[in-house]
């Protein structure tokens, strides 16, 4: 029995291991680490409720409620229907591919959004610079060459509009197929 409970230990430890990286790489992508571990630890069980999330991650229930909307946000964990249960159950993407499709292609779409607002309201005020009779010279050849690195802003924006395209249409997987899965 001693060497029974040896293993569930390592078993344990080995889903800390990957829901600690899976909370840290979110981290990198602005979604707070507390609420990556929260998506790490629901990967590796069925359905749960916010109850035993808190139980799990011992956080207070409307930082679970406040988590978990957010990764719905990213339709990344999905409330579930369980018969027989008053609470809410929520599950987990498991696909990583799917995760991937749609994290990324909501974030990127986000950057796109806001920037290319803020190109275009600059554009409309340097291009008043541009055309304004009473300008100096110097303010005037400022604001030429900040119009054109912002034209070259919207030729990125325009590429990774693509690459989000790409992603959430699928296309990208002709370009990089997904592997085959590796034996055992």
């Amino acid at each position: 029995m001693v060497r029974s409970d040896n293993y569930k230990k390592q078993l344990d430890q080995a889903k800390d291991i990957v829901i600690n990286g899976i909370g840290e790489t979110m981290d990198l992508y602005g979604i707070n680490r507390s609420v990556g571990n929260l998506y790490g630890t629901m990967v590796f069980e069925g359905s749960m409720t916010l109850d035993e999330m808190r139980e799990q991650l011992q956080m207070s229930k409307p930082s679970m409620s406040a988590g978990v909307k957010k990764l719905q946000e990213y339709d990344i964990v999905k409330q579930q229907f369980t018969r027989g249960s008053r609470k809410q159950h929520f599950i987990a993407e498991k696909d990583f591919f799917i995760f991937f499709n749609n994290f990324f292609s909501r974030k990127w779409d986000r950057e796109i959004s806001i920037n290319m607002d803020s190109v275009k309201d600059a554009e409309v005020l340097l291009q008043k610079i541009i055309d304004a009779d009473d300008v100096d010279e110097e303010t005037k050849e400022e604001a030429i060459i900040i119009y054109t690195q912002l034209e070259d802003y919207k030729v990125y924006y325009e590429w990774l509009s693509n690459i989000s395209n790409a992603i959430k249409t699928g296309e990208i997987y002709k370009y990089f197929p997904i592997p085959e899965r590796r034996n055992q």
